[in-house]
């Protein structure tokens, strides 16, 4: 008798474990002041702003090189001594050319003045005449030729020392000493390379972005740059040039920034690997909340069934929450605020917030809206301002361009919280959130500095639970002792009980 006891004992015990362990608890948290910074974060390399490949217009065998690779370089430093045998030889002829084409010239003058007078005498005819002026012609356009010639064959001597170009660096040398060249003038394949020279006063670095960061970035941000050698030193630099082709490295797709890094003390190496952080946004002292207090309407049926309430009830008491006098916690302003067409618009002074809350009440219900009540609420939406962008105190939209972010991405949107009261009471309030760091998000209308939210479970999260507990349940058959039942909520932690609850929503 006493052993069928034990059974029972142990079945009375365990069903009160399981309906204490039902209570549910929940961590709340309070609206902080806080800063918060938005960036995006990406890896690089540091390139010159500029290679230039170093060519000689001459041709031959360089006799003397003057530099190594690493070294420092002014404007018209000599750089390289090219054999000028053969030019000079080309020089000698073509003044040898020049001083005959003279000589010539000088003939052909007295020649002309000899017809001329000849001419008048009646000796000479006139085809004669012509003649001697076509041989004067020809002899100064000789002289001509021979000048360009011998200009040309100085140039190709003074072309045999290779002179730097830019003030920079020299970053690579393939050619060497006694190594025959080609000018690239004279040869189809562009000549020998002889060195390549870059400014490392300044460079750039060029890091892929993905796809989905890249329409927060704009030319003009801040970027933070580090390198593995100097990783206490922090280089600061600006976005320059977001290339417009994308690059798709293992199926996924990113686009090259392009930022711009002064270098005067020539720390940064071409080459180097270099982790990046470009400032998006940032909020000083603005009301925050985690980032996991914020509900959205696919999380509605899950908090209704966190909380114990009736999914249609919660439901309603956010809609009508959305139609309440909000204030924009930046700038103190009232607005009347309502969602229209999946979004928040805050209204026209004098709108009628109340016959726009019918209206969407019986579009939710399926029924058919006149002609009237069409045009009605499509004037509210023209005519509202959609704080999907909100404003700032100084007037100017975040997220707009010319708003301190620096960006014309629309950052936060609108969701809502589950209140606690003082008194242990709950409620739903519609939010404005601004912009986040994943961590916590800036609240900018809806909540009172003063406020407590509950941070319940997300639907995903409780979805996902119940999905493993099915998945369990139908292997072996019965309910796994810890993970409850359906209505169980995962996520329980320090806060809000099930008594604080008996106030239900007001």
């Amino acid at each position: 008798m006493r052993q069928s006891q034990l059974p029972l004992l142990a079945l009375f015990l365990f069903g009160c474990v399981e309906e204490q362990s039902s209570v549910p608890s929940y961590n709340t948290a309070s609206l902080e002041r806080a800063s918060i910074n938005v960036s995006v974060g990406s890896t690089g390399i540091v390139e010159p702003l500029a290679i230039i490949e170093v060519k000689s217009k001459a041709s031959g065998e360089i006799l003397e090189l003057f530099i190594e690779t690493g070294d420092l370089v002014e404007e018209g430093d000599l750089l390289v001594h090219i054999d000028p045998r053969t030019v000079r030889n080309r020089l000698a002829q073509s003044e040898a050319g020049l001083k005959a084409a003279v000589s010539r010239r000088q003939i052909s003058q007295t020649q002309m003045m000899r017809a001329e007078v000849l001419v008048k005498n009646g000796t000479f005819t006139e085809i004669e005449h012509e003649k001697a002026m076509l041989e004067l012609a020809n002899a100064e356009a000789q002289v001509i030729s021979s000048e360009v010639e011998v200009e040309n064959a100085r140039i190709a001597v003074e072309d045999t020392d290779v002179r730097a170009p830019i003030t920079g660096t020299v970053i690579a040398k393939p050619a060497e000493k006694g190594q025959v060249i080609s000018s690239p003038t004279q040869d189809f394949a562009g000549g020998t390379v002889l060195m390549s020279m870059a400014d490392l006063s300044a460079v750039q670095i060029r890091a892929l972005i993905d796809e989905t960061d890249i329409g927060k970035v704009r030319s003009g941000m801040k970027a933070e740059i580090t390198v593995a050698a100097f990783p206490n030193q922090p280089f600061l630099g600006d976005v320059n040039k977001i290339e417009p082709k994308a690059v798709v490295e293992q199926n996924v797709t990113m686009f090259a920034v392009l930022m711009s890094i002064q270098n005067p003390e020539g720390l940064l190496m071409p080459g180097m690997n270099a982790e990046v952080e470009i400032s998006i946004a940032a909020r000083e002292n603005v009301l925050s909340l985690p980032i996991m207090a914020l509900r959205t309407d696919r999380d509605i049926p899950t908090t209704a069934g966190l909380l114990g309430l009736v999914e249609s009830d919660l439901r309603r008491e956010i809609l009508a929450d959305s139609g309440r006098q909000t204030t924009n916690l930046t700038d103190g302003t009232d607005t009347e605020t309502v969602l229209l067409g999946g979004r928040s618009v805050e209204l026209p002074t004098g709108t009628d917030t109340g016959r726009i809350r019918t209206i969407m009440t019986k579009r939710r219900a399926g029924e058919a809206l006149s002609r009237e009540e069409e045009e009605f609420v499509r004037g509210a939406l023209s005519s509202g301002r959609s704080p999907s962008r909100p404003v700032r105190a100084d007037g100017m939209t975040r997220g707009a361009p010319g708003a301190d972010s620096g960006t014309d991405y629309r950052f936060g949107g609108d969701f809502w919280v589950v209140v606690q009261e003082v008194n242990g009471n709950i409620r739903t309030a519609n939010v404005r959130a601004g912009i986040t760091d994943l961590d916590r998000v800036e609240i900018v209308s809806g909540l009172d500095e003063s406020d407590t939210v509950l941070i319940l479970p997300s639907a995903h999260l409780v979805e996902t639970q119940q999905e493993l507990q099915q998945a369990i349940s139908r292997r072996i058959g019965s309910v796994i002792p810890g993970l409850g039942n359906s209505g169980s909520t995962p996520g329980s932690g320090s806060g809000m009980t099930g008594g604080g609850m008996g106030g239900g929503m007001r």
